[in-house]
């Protein structure tokens, strides 16, 4: 606080330091607190840049800064939310005076500038915080001289816009080298969509399930969710987005909210018995209606197997004859796995739990 009274007691401590000289005062290093290490969130988001790291991802920081052809860049609706942005009044660049409202606005280009520099294959991940000004006002400036009254505090502190912290990547190209005899594997939407699962999956349970959102490919997005709430998104980009960036066409790209998927309270991790029981498999094939969602289908399998089921994975997606016109087929193996050894019996009673929810909740028929 400002105090007129104090202000000739600091010209005359000014003053003897001049005259005594500033190397006669002795200096005096003051003591660091014990800190309380890492918060919760801390080391969940460093879990987070490790593991993508050891998958393949590689970690970069970009400017965030970005003109405001991006947003028509990356296909955004004229209504997008994302569109809103805090325009800079003393920007380092003319044309990019905007503050970025998604990791992806900068980190596309980015990749974009590897591949132009002879980088074949390009996986870079960034984590970082945007700025979402949508839903508030400029506050107004206080006057000089006097402290800010407790109402134009307030209205700075509404006036400052949220900042999530959000993990992003982009990825094209090969993701294994050519070797003999081998053939190349390439990055596709599978990656992206895994990526941000594992991202999101650090922080919280997670599901996915279709979607559309610029700047994925409408039929190549799935959207990542904790509970009901999506956090993020992973997928192949449209082919328009990587004409415009100038990136190769059917790279892969997710951007997850790590802040709405860390929840407010960290439980202690719950650590399940291993069995040393054998493992019981079984291979179920439904048919349900074309449009329903893969992801679904799993869900309602895992509620309806419970506890004992181990592991289920879809392994095939099938249409055509015999499967009637409008249908599809959806495989999946289901491993079972508890105390004792299963019996037939036991795996019988599962199969047909999970026949009868899958009937009641799709229509679903047990393909023979």
């Amino acid at each position: 606080t400002w105090r007129p009274d104090l202000v000739g007691s600091a010209h005359l401590v000014e003053e003897i330091a001049r005259l005594e000289g500033y190397d006669a005062i002795p200096t005096a290093v003051p003591t660091a607190p014990a800190g309380r290490g890492l918060s919760p969130a801390q080391r969940q988001r460093r879990d987070i840049a490790r593991t993508l790291a050891e998958t393949g991802w590689v970690q970069v920081l970009t400017y965030p800064f970005i003109p405001a052809a991006r947003f028509d860049e990356l296909g955004y609706a004229a209504d997008d939310e994302r569109r809103t942005a805090i325009a800079l009044a003393n920007p380092l660049q003319d044309d990019a005076n905007l503050l970025r409202t998604s990791l992806l606005d900068t980190l596309i280009p980015v990749a974009s500038l590897n591949v132009k520099r002879g980088n074949p294959a390009v996986a870079v991940f960034e984590m970082g915080t945007v700025s979402r000004p949508a839903g508030i006002s400029p506050a107004p400036i206080p006057a000089a001289g006097q402290r800010p009254s407790e109402a134009e505090i307030a209205a700075l502190h509404a006036a400052i816009p949220a900042q999530p912290h959000h993990v992003a990547g982009v990825a094209c190209g090969p993701r294994t080298p050519a070797r003999a005899g081998y053939p190349v594997e390439t990055w596709d939407w599978r990656d992206a969509v895994e990526a941000g699962r594992r991202a999101a999956g650090m922080l919280a349970d997670v599901s996915v399930r279709a979607a559309s959102q610029a700047p994925w490919h409408p039929g190549r997005c799935a959207a990542i969710l904790s509970g009901d709430q999506v956090v993020g998104y992973g997928g192949e980009l449209a082919p328009a987005v990587c004409k415009a960036l100038d990136i190769p066409a059917r790279s892969i790209a997710f951007e997850v909210n790590t802040d709405a998927a860390l929840p407010d309270t960290v439980e202690p991790a719950a650590v399940k018995p291993v069995w040393t029981s054998p493992v019981a498999k079984e291979d179920l094939a439904f048919i349900v209606d074309a449009d329903v969602i893969a992801g679904d289908v799993r869900a309602t399998i895992e509620a309806a197997a419970g506890e004992i089921l181990e592991g289920i994975e879809l392994f095939d997606v099938f249409t055509g004859d015999p499967v009637p016109e409008g249908k599809k087929s959806l495989a999946f193996s289901l491993r079972f796995r508890t105390d004792h050894t299963l019996t037939a019996e036991e795996t019988a009673q599962v199969r047909h739990r999970v026949a009868r929810r899958m009937r009641k909740d799709f229509g679903a028929e047990l393909r023979a």
